[in-house]
């Protein structure tokens, strides 16, 4: 039997979902991944060139184009086959697990009004 893959860390999940709809340079992902998460992941340039290369090696994101601006290189990213794959299945997880929680509220709440005085 497979073991499933370890859950994401949030930072790598909205790294992965702002690069789902076209390529971005570092900072449109960080630009992106605050908007994505509502404010929850503030992905400064440490941990995001941390995390691009990981995922990099990973094959879930590669180098799309390297330009030179202003005198530096500006890489522009984009999610691989493996990368979307991964973030639909961590999606899936999140909408099961969420699931769990949810069902169990609505038989508690059922419950409750079931049982409740007239």
């Amino acid at each position: 039997m497979t073991k499933p893959p370890a859950p994401m860390r949030e930072p790598t999940y909205f790294i992965l979902a702002a690069l789902q709809d076209e390529p971005l340079h570092g900072y449109a992902i960080v630009k992106r991944a605050l908007e994505l998460s509502d404010g929850r992941v503030r992905l400064t340039t440490g941990t995001l060139y941390a995390a691009l290369d990981r995922l990099t090696g990973e094959e879930m994101v590669r180098v799309a184009e390297e330009t030179v601006v202003n005198g530096r290189a500006r890489r522009t990213y984009e999610l691989t086959e493996r990368g979307l794959s991964a973030l639909h299945g961590e999606a899936a997880r999140l909408i099961a697990a969420a699931r769990v929680v949810r069902d169990r509220s609505v038989r508690s709440t059922v419950a409750t009004v079931r049982t409740a005085p007239a």
